[in-house]
């Protein structure tokens, strides 16, 4: 399905989830207000529209960082099924706390009325959507005419897609040659389709429906379609062009407007603004509630480092940020005054393969700075940085130029994404991978990335963190 049809229907899910939580959350409350049970149960407006609007909020929130309405446009039932019961599941916990915080009483009986109640209305919709949407755009005459320039392997493919969609409105007229070879042939896929010549397209614009035409061509053949192209522009026909044969393997490819000028946008690492608005929004909240509950102790540590060793109690030095900006990264001191005159002496020494120091019992770590270290605790300065915006809570480790100057050209791509406190090699044993492994994790993070994969990582790494296992 197109991207843009895609986010309608995410939309329009989301829509839904605000309108089926409303009803089934007005629904319980009516049947708990009916029910005899020992105590009188009533909400004052004010706190019902508060708490109508958290839920709200909440459910819709962790549909897009669940990513249920994405799943939702080709998922099957019993995705629907379990795509829902996390959502509720997750919602109740979350209404909960809520309620804790601010110490409301509310019905139990009302709550667990409503999530039965909103579980059962989501899997109802959810499972019928998709033949719902189908049958709807039959109805209503919303079906789309398509005709493909081209006859090779990946007009062909191209073709099959359209089929399989047929039940959502696509319907593919016919093939164009753009080599102008004779007409009267058929390329036949489930169904035959007549292959038309190129000089027969404005008859066919003219006698038929063509909502869109699609251009499946060789990249040399596509300065040779320029008066086809006008010719489109002047029908007001939607044209699209397959750009299958840039190599950008990693790459989303998307259009983007800047000025009167159209650019063709190929991107390896996310680009969604929104989600990463989301993301920084919740690295400055968290980080400004870490920071305010991490003041005191913090600042306890810092004294500590400062009387049982010579020198500052943060550490600075300059690390590379997103797409290689330099930045002031703080720490902890946890090594001698003079450590990175000492590392030069120890490169012999080194335990990581690459450009990376690693080395197991580093003289040149304090009595102090081993137990810091080990808890991960000096580390929390960065909060400063992720407050600040050179880092996030979760992403690739911030390297330092020097390294960063001997990284391979694959490698450099890790720069692309704003590093964090924590990522997947953490996960995994950060001081047991070799340097490759690493990066690949890194890559491997960039190429996945999601709201939810951050928050997985993130719950994640604090098991590691409080038990001592975060990093060596």
């Amino acid at each position: 399905m197109f991207s843009s049809h895609k986010q309608k229907a995410v939309l329009l899910f989301a829509l839904a989830d605000v309108i089926l939580t409303s009803l089934t959350f007005e629904a319980a409350y009516q049947l708990r207000v009916l029910l005899p049970l020992e105590h009188v149960f009533f909400i004052v407006v004010p706190v019902k529209a508060l708490l109508l609007g958290v839920t709200l909020a909440t459910w819709v929130g962790l549909g897009f960082l669940l990513r249920v309405y994405e799943r939702l446009e080709t998922g099957e039932s019993r995705t629907a099924l379990n795509d829902s019961l996390k959502q509720v599941v997750a919602g109740l916990l979350l209404l909960v706390g809520f309620l804790y915080l601010l110490k409301l009483d509310i019905s139990r009986a009302f709550i667990g009325l409503f999530g039965a109640f909103n579980l059962l209305a989501l899997i109802a919709f959810r499972v019928s959507a998709r033949p719902m949407r189908g049958y709807l755009r039959r109805q209503f005459g919303a079906v789309s005419y398509f005709v493909i320039v081209g006859t090779g392997p990946v007009a062909q493919q191209l073709g099959r897609a359209l089929e399989q969609a047929e039940p959502y409105g696509t319907k593919l007229l016919a093939f164009v040659e753009p080599a102008n070879s004779a007409s009267g042939r058929e390329t036949l896929l489930e169904a035959g389709y007549a292959v038309r010549r190129l000089d027969e397209l404005g008859d066919l614009l003219r006698r038929h429906v063509v909502d869109e035409i699609i251009f499946a061509v060789d990249r040399e053949r596509l300065p040779e379609l320029q008066d086809i192209f006008l010719l489109c522009d002047e029908e007001g026909v939607r044209t699209r062009v397959v750009v299958d044969f840039f190599p950008h393997v990693n790459s989303e490819v998307y259009l983007e407007q800047f000025g009167s000028y159209p650019l063709l946008t190929f991107s390896a690492t996310p680009h969604d603004e929104i989600r990463l608005s989301i993301k920084r929004t919740f690295d400055f909240a968290l980080a400004s509630v870490a920071l305010a509950l991490a003041a005191l102790p913090l600042a306890l540590f810092a004294l500590l480092v400062k009387l049982t060793s010579p020198g500052p109690a943060i550490f600075r030095q300059v690390r590379c940020g997103l797409n290689g900006r330099r930045f002031t990264f703080y720490k902890l001191r946890s090594m001698c005054q003079d450590a990175e005159e000492k590392k030069a002496e120890l490169a012999a020494h080194n335990e990581r393969d690459g450009p990376a120091f690693k080395m197991t019992k580093d003289p040149r770590l304090t009595l102090l700075g081993r137990y810091l270290r080990r808890f991960s605790i000096d580390e929390w300065p960065q909060l400063w940085n992720v407050l600040r915006g050179d880092m996030s809570f979760v992403g690739p480790r911030p390297a330092v130029p020097s390294e960063v100057e001997h990284y391979q050209a694959w490698q450099r791509r890790r720069l692309r994404m704003k590093p964090g406190l924590t990522c997947l090699w953490v996960l995994e044993g950060r001081s047991e991978l070799d340097f490759d492994t690493w990066m690949r994790l890194d890559m491997e993070y960039i190429d996945n990335w999601s709201l939810l994969l951050d928050l997985k990582i993130l719950l994640r790494s604090i098991p590691r963190v409080l038990s001592g296992r975060g990093a060596a």
